[in-house]
């Protein structure tokens, strides 16, 4: 089978590193090898798993520097953003440690007289994770960290252009003492997982984080095969502003927010829904921060624009942009790739984005600002509605009541009142609509691959 997994410096095009696809046979072995860990990984102490994922937790704070270079070759991200991802990471693995033995203490239940009935949480056994090559330690984390904590073991195909960095996630589960088996990276195909994962028995369920595709096809192959699935897809999330004292300070903070990771995060403020009277200021700032960001180099790190992931990406993110100016969309900013190769592309500012163009219903996964024009609150909600996704929003204003009362009408799986949308271990994490179906993060994590157990008993 020829290689799929390779890591290409976004920032030259040039490959570093091949890994050869798994076999069919090897596919098979490490089904076999999950299955057969889960019977006792999942019968040790609750105790037993946290001091495992806290060593983890230690060995990722540790390592930072070291793995913040390794996703900057595979996918563009710096090295800050990258040590970033590996500390929030850390801080994951180190909360499902903390928190798994009250996660999973049983719940009373109310009955009759003379008995008692609980539910019990149990594990469930070997799982299948599908990850995405945009944060791949973090996205990695939030599967993987509750999932171990439960009981359950785990088979990781993580995205092809982040091949090192899963090989080390391996590495790193080993040196803290998980057992072998419990934790398996596979370089496998979509057609493996299509045609010898997810039929096979042994695979109790799967978690994709990737696109609206990916997860459309996945969940048709799990259905089929009666596995339960969580999906986190992707995002149009809007950012709503509302008044501002200092409109200036408002764009800067939507706009270093959009930048975050070039991009490239399904939870990115994609729109920018703002109120007339604060429009035409809002749009001269956000342009102008547009116009002066410059790409960065690996060691030169400072400015925020990172390459895309890949040249492709960055293709298909010029094309999405000048597909909608030709629809009749304004460009304020940007819309090429920068001389010089990789896959470095130009910040982007859009206005007068309508529906029928690709940029008002596509995520446009990139450095791309657009932004909306609206008359009152009404105007604003139906706008932020008028998407196919429902992951994120954030409202913004200086009375805190209008905020809440705007934003408990976005149809949303999260929403932010005067904070830009963010992830943090503790907070649950997840989508409506055509954004997937399923939670992690926070105590919500621990409720989606596990037996609720019913334990009733008659005292009779």
């Amino acid at each position: 089978m020829s290689t799929m997994y390779r890591v290409t410096n976004p920032a030259t095009g040039e490959v570093a590193e091949e890994f050869p696809t798994a076999t069919d046979s090897e596919i098979l072995a490490a089904l076999d090898r999950s299955a057969t860990t889960f019977t006792d990984w999942s019968r040790t102490t609750v105790a037993e798993r946290a001091a495992i994922l806290t060593k983890v937790s230690e060995i990722y704070a540790e390592r930072a520097e070291e793995l913040a270079s390794v996703i900057q070759l595979e996918m563009g991200k710096s090295v800050p953003e990258g040590k970033g991802e590996v500390g929030l990471s850390s801080a994951i693995y180190k909360y499902f440690a903390d928190n798994a033995e009250a996660f999973m203490a049983d719940e009373p239940l109310r009955g009759p007289e003379n008995a008692t009935a609980m539910i019990r949480r149990k594990p469930v056994g070997s799982l299948l994770g599908i990850m995405p090559w945009n944060f791949p330690y973090y996205q990695v984390a939030r599967f993987a960290a509750p999932n171990l904590a439960l009981g359950n073991t785990i088979l990781l195909k993580h995205a092809p252009q982040c091949p090192r960095s899963a090989q080390i996630m391996e590495e790193i589960f080993i040196e803290a003492g998980l057992p072998e088996g419990a934790y398996i990276n596979i370089y496998a195909s979509n057609e493996q997982v299509a045609d010898l994962i997810l039929p096979d028995p042994r695979n109790h369920g799967v978690s994709l984080t990737g696109s609206e595709r990916a997860g459309a096809a996945v969940a048709a192959e799990a259905g089929k095969n009666l596995k339960k699935v969580v999906l986190e897809l992707g995002g149009s999330d809007p950012y709503i502003l509302l008044d501002s004292a200092d409109v200036k300070e408002s764009a800067k903070t939507f706009f270093n927010t959009r930048m975050g990771n070039t991009g490239q995060a399904c939870n990115s403020p994609k729109r920018m829904i703002v109120m007339d009277d604060l429009y035409e200021d809002f749009v001269s700032s956000i342009t102008e921060a547009a116009k002066t960001i410059t790409p960065e180099t690996p060691g030169q790190e400072g400015s925020r624009l990172s390459p895309l992931s890949s040249v492709a990406a960055a293709d298909r993110f010029v094309e999405q942009v000048q597909d909608t100016v030709s629809g009749g969309a304004t460009l304020l900013a940007g819309g090429k790739k920068y001389d010089g190769g990789g896959a470095f592309v130009e910040p982007v500012v859009l206005t007068d984005v309508k529906k029928g163009m690709r940029g008002y219903y596509e995520e446009l996964f990139g450095p791309a600002v657009i932004v909306y024009r609206v008359g009152s609150e009404e105007e604003a909600v139906e706008l932020a509605n008028d998407t196919p996704f429902g992951l994120g929003a954030a409202v913004f204003s200086d009375d805190i009541e209008r905020a809440e009362r705007v934003g408990s009408q976005i149809d949303s799986g999260m929403v932010f009142l005067n904070s830009p949308e963010g992830s943090r271990e503790f907070l649950p994490f997840g989508g409506v609509k055509r954004s997937g179906v399923g939670r992690e993060l926070g105590p919500l994590a621990m409720d989606e691959f596990v037996n609720k157990q019913l334990v009733y008993r008659s005292e009779a």
